[in-house]
């Protein structure tokens, strides 16, 4: 099938070509005009044939609307804008809403899988109608992971954003708890190899996990996180799911105290957000701040950044 995919980062530029090795074409474009097919949105949707499914991957909030809003007036009815950024699934509502009114169809898709789902495949978490998931399930297929899991119609619009925030919630939780025990064992003289410790538990136990490969990963090129300083950011998710949580009544005590403990690592040099920014590093290339640096910043990408106050 032919894709318009707009947003060609480090998450779009991998799927783009995860998309093209399965054999379908898309039609990429991006403010970078190196990385770009076409040079307008109006010559993404031309060059595609009807009924056009056209990808977004760009920063959530105001990029994502003003994307949404241009789209609006250059698709046709019986098209299909996807979502695969980070959108608050409240947008994704407005979104398919205003979409809706043009007989547009909308699906939201939250995508995890970082710098390594070119090689690995994407989780894919989408909400929206049959008839609009069916219209873009080949590109689902392609990017998904090998195997029965790894993809899943989580409901009406705005499920498949609302999964992949609790998932990133979740994320937060097991880092903190990888990142305090790191700062338990390397605070005691009679454990004199945390990586090795790190290392042996990731066969036979039961916290054996790909963000724990990827702790001895980021311990491997810096035994003691010592190039690091303590810093992590949060992307807007976190504060999502503890917004929805506090809607909801539900408890979250220990993914609320992981996303404050991100806010404490602004304050001092965190030894335990040396272990978040290096995990965050490793799964999906987010840049870490080092001792030298004064600021810490995400990576520019699919996450999105945390909320301004003004």
């Amino acid at each position: 099938m032919e894709l318009g995919l707009i947003g060609l980062g480090k998450m779009g530029g991998n799927m783009r070509e995860r998309i093209r090795r399965a054999g379908h074409t898309v039609i990429g474009f991006d403010r970078n005009p190196d990385l770009a097919d076409v040079h307008s949105l109006g010559e993404l949707v031309e060059r595609l044939s009807g009924p056009r499914v056209v990808w977004v991957m760009v920063p959530a909030g105001e990029p994502t609307q003003a994307t949404v809003d241009e789209l609006a007036t250059l698709l046709s009815p019986g098209d299909v804008v996807v979502d695969g950024g980070n959108s608050r699934w409240t947008d994704d509502e407005k979104h398919a809403r205003e979409l809706a009114e043009r007989g547009i169809g909308f699906v939201d898709c939250g995508v995890s899988g970082g710098v390594w789902g070119l090689e690995n495949g994407y989780a894919l978490m989408y909400g929206g109608s049959v008839e609009d998931v069916a219209k873009v399930q080949p590109v689902f297929d392609a990017l998904k992971p090998e195997g029965d899991f790894g993809a899943v119609h989580a409901g009406k619009v705005g499920a498949g954003h609302f999964a992949k925030m609790v998932h990133n919630g979740i994320e937060y939780a097991m880092m903190q708890a990888f990142a305090e025990g790191w700062e338990l064992l390397e605070a005691v003289d009679s454990v004199t190899d945390v990586r090795e410790v790190f290392r042996s538990w990731r066969e036979g136990t039961v916290i054996r996990s790909w963000l724990l490969d990827l702790a001895v990963n980021a311990l491997d090129e810096d035994q003691h996180l010592g190039k690091l300083r303590g810093y992590a950011q949060d992307s807007g998710e976190g504060r999502w799911t503890v917004e929805a949580a506090i809607d909801h009544a539900v408890p979250l005590p220990a993914i609320t105290a992981s996303l404050f403990a991100r806010f404490a690592s602004r304050q001092d040099d965190s030894p335990q957000m040396k272990m978040i920014a290096a995990l965050r590093n490793q799964f999906g290339g987010h840049a870490v701040t080092e001792k030298s640096d004064h600021l810490g910043a995400d990576a520019p990408g699919a996450d999105v950044p945390p909320p301004v106050q003004h």
